[in-house]
């Protein structure tokens, strides 16, 4: 197979991780940008042979800097995302201005591919500012370079992910949880390699579906995450509904961290259920349905939340 070059925004974090080590293993070499290569390179480095991974510390704001790697680029991907502001990084830079700049990168220098990764549900919630600057910067992409194709996924985890470790922490060491919205908010979260496994054929077989919305193998709600949670790591929790001024009062302490628990914002896109919407294609429509099941997948490496660690007694799945 000749190699192909692909060109990696935001491949320092589980997705890319994930996907630098697919691609490198299927021949093709990667450039991956980052903003802090003596913070990210040892990562990087370690997910391929040398020789395909090549490292380049810019600045997503440096379009001067960032055009020249498209000279040599076949293929772009961009997995950059926030899940909250802080100074610098507004969701309207990252989510809606910086994939416009790539896609029109793309266009100039005739790449094969572009590839950007949005999020599922961003049309419902429209009173959330994150799910309006993806939006945005998916009609930006479009506009700018139509031969593109945005991958939708819901809530991804894995042992690297913000999602199930932040929540086993959490149970760790609140005898209370609170639930927002009671708990109903549905999911269909997707393994780390499942969404790999997606991007990785969106590449080789060269499919150019606008919009696809990929999830895993079950829906579920919060309320059932965080009780599959607690059977894993052998814990009991109390799960209280908060009523929802007490969720916002609560949101506006926890977004003045510096890594905030819970925002405004983020508290608005819970009143929306993460499912597919049935307007789009999805990974099972292309032919690459899930296989990984969620609480089988945090089986695995949950020991590290429970009494003993690694040698603490498995609890039998539910």
């Amino acid at each position: 197979m000749k190699e192909k070059n692909c060109l990696i925004f935001g491949g320092s974090g589980q997705i890319g991780r994930h996907l630098i080590r697919k691609l490198t293993k299927n021949n093709y070499k990667v450039t991956v940008v980052t903003r802090n290569i003596h913070q990210k390179s040892h990562i990087i480095r370690t997910q391929g042979n040398a020789g395909y991974i090549n490292i380049v510390e810019v600045s997503i704001f440096e379009e001067a800097k960032i055009r020249k790697l498209f000279e040599n680029a076949e293929i772009c991907i961009n997995l950059v995302g926030i899940l909250y502001e802080k100074k610098g990084s507004s969701f309207y830079n990252i989510h809606t201005l910086f994939p416009s700049i790539l896609a029109k990168l793309c266009k100039q220098y005739n790449l094969k591919h572009f590839i950007h990764l949005s999020a599922l549900g961003i049309n419902e919630a429209t009173d959330s500012q994150y799910a309006k600057s993806k939006l945005n910067g998916e009609k930006e992409i479009l506009k700018n370079f139509p031969l593109s194709t945005i991958l939708r996924p819901s809530v991804v985890y894995s042992v690297d992910d913000n999602f199930t470790t932040n929540f086993m922490t959490l149970l760790n060491r609140l005898p209370i949880f609170p639930l927002y919205y009671s708990g109903k908010t549905k999911f269909m979260p997707i393994h780390s390699s499942d969404l790999v496994e997606v991007i990785f054929n969106v590449i080789s077989k060269k499919i150019y579906s606008q919009i696809i919305e990929c999830v895993g193998t079950e829906t579920i709600t919060l309320r059932e995450i965080l009780e599959k949670l607690l059977n894993l790591i052998d814990k009991k929790r109390l799960l209280i509904p908060v009523p929802l001024l007490m969720g916002k009062l609560s949101a506006k302490i926890f977004q003045l961290f510096p890594k905030p628990l819970l925002t405004e914002d983020q508290l608005k896109l819970l009143k929306h259920d993460n499912v597919l919407s049935g307007n789009y294609k999805t990974n099972s429509d292309i032919g690459y349905p899930a296989k990984c099941f969620f609480e089988r997948e945090v089986d695995k490496y949950c020991h590290m939340w429970r009494e003993g660690g690694q040698f603490s007694k498995k609890n039998k799945l539910k």
